[in-house]
């Protein structure tokens, strides 16, 4: 009676692992949802969704392999930004690292205005 009921459990445990894994249309649903926040390594700015590069073909043969594993996207992104870097997404993450990148324009823009209001200080005749 206890192995019929081991069997059960581990019958519905597979049930369950099996309903979990994406397949066919749904896989490739995921599958281009995720190359197109990807950045192909070859091609300059653009997915590996969109390009045709053999790299890009198979970086996105891997995010299928790994999606159809049971990864989430999460562990799919992670394991091609350990391999690749974070280049490779297009929305990098926020770190000492990255800092130039998502607050760059800001100073820039800041800077810009700041030389502009100083350019029509001077043009009026005020000393700055």
């Amino acid at each position: 009676m206890r192995e019929l009921a081991a069997l059960l459990v581990l019958a519905a445990a597979a049930a369950n692992c099996s309903a979990a894994v994406p397949q066919g249309a749904e896989l490739e649903a995921r599958v281009d949802r995720l190359a197109a926040e990807l950045r192909c390594q070859v091609c300059d700015n653009q997915t590996i969704a969109d390009s045709d590069a053999k790299l890009a073909r198979d970086m996105k043969a891997v995010v299928r392999e790994q999606l159809a594993a049971g990864r989430s996207e999460d562990d799919v992104i992670s394991f091609l930004s350990q391999r690749y870097g974070d280049y490779i997404l297009y929305k990098p993450p926020l770190r000492p690292s990255t800092w130039a990148l998502w607050f760059g324009p800001f100073v820039l823009l800041g800077a810009g205005l700041w030389l502009l209001w100083r350019a029509f200080k001077i043009q009026k005749g005020e000393r700055a």
